[in-house]
C-alpha cells in the first residue's frame, strides 16, 4: 500500500514508517505532503484530522498500534518514549524520550530525502526495539 504523511519526518512520523513496515505492511510505499496539507487516504498518518493521527494526548505510533492490535509489550514502551520526544508534556517520565527526539531531527537535517530520513530513522528505531527486547530478557 501506499502511505501518506507530511514531508520533513520527525520522531513519530520515523516511528510509524517503522512499525508500518516491520509489523503491518512490508511492501509499504510512503508519499510525502506538504507540513499543513491535508489528506482524505486512509492510509494517512501523522496528518492532523487523519484517522491514524495524534488521539487524546498520544502519538500517531500509539493510534497505529492500537487500531492494527499490536500488543507486544516493547512496542507499547516504545509508544511511550515516542510519545514524551514527540508530544509536549510538563512531565517525563522516559529518559530515552530526548535522546530519541534529538537523533531523529539530526537524521532528517542530515538526509537529502524524507525517504532517505525513514530509512536511517528505521536502524534507530530496530536499535531501539533491540535494546528494550534484550532488558525484557534480563
Amino acid at each position: 500500500m501506499n502511505w501518506v504523511t507530511w514531508e520533513n519526518v520527525g520522531v513519530d512520523r520515523m516511528a510509524c514508517a517503522w512499525l508500518i513496515r516491520k509489523y503491518i505492511d512490508t511492501d509499504a510505499s510512503f508519499t510525502f505532503i506538504p507540513e499543513g496539507s491535508r489528506s482524505t487516504d486512509p492510509q494517512a498518518f501523522d496528518i492532523p484530522g487523519a484517522h491514524l493521527g495524534h488521539h487524546q494526548g498520544h502519538s500517531s505510533f500509539q493510534t497505529i498500534l492500537l487500531e492494527y492490535k499490536l500488543e507486544d509489550t516493547v512496542l507499547k514502551r516504545i509508544a511511550q518514549i515516542v510519545d514524551e520526544a514527540d508530544i509536549v508534556s510538563e512531565i517525563s517520565l522516559e529518559p530515552a524520550a530526548f535522546g530519541l527526539d534529538l537523533i531523529c531531527r539530526g537524521i532528517r537535517r542530515s538526509s537529502a530525502t524524507d525517504l532517505i530520513a525513514l530509512e536511517r530513522g528505521a536502524l534507530i528505531f530496530e536499535a531501539l526495539h533491540a535494546e528494550l527486547l534484550f532488558e525484557g530478557d534480563l
